[in-house]
């Protein structure tokens, strides 16, 4: 998994850098099939936002949280990838095969 981070009127630090990819590793280990991640930080008054897009083979997953603390922001838009990517994952599982595959056994 390719993680790049960038920031919108704001430095990326090591310990927000090493905080992200704390975080999205979770994502990583729910679906292999992750190839990129791209995760722009920016500053908006009070306003703490991230957004993240997910490439996997196929396909391009978008989420943004917004918090008025960057770790917070941090955590909500993980969960969200995270839910977002089992949703996915669940999609591409065809179940009406599996059960035909039963009946034809049975």
């Amino acid at each position: 998994m390719n993680l790049k981070v960038s920031g919108h009127h704001l430095p990326i630090t090591p310990a927000i850098r090493d905080y992200l990819q704390d975080k999205l590793a979770k994502v990583s280990r729910h679906f292999e099939q992750v190839m990129d991640i791209d995760v722009i930080l920016s500053v908006d008054k009070l306003d703490q936002k991230v957004e993240a897009k997910v490439h996997l083979s196929g396909k391009d997953l978008f989420c943004e949280s917004i918090d008025t603390d960057m770790y917070a922001a941090i955590d909500g838009l993980a969960d969200k990838l995270d839910r977002v990517v089992l949703k996915h994952k669940e999609k591409l599982v065809d179940h009406h095969n599996q059960e035909s595959i039963r009946r034809a056994a049975s």
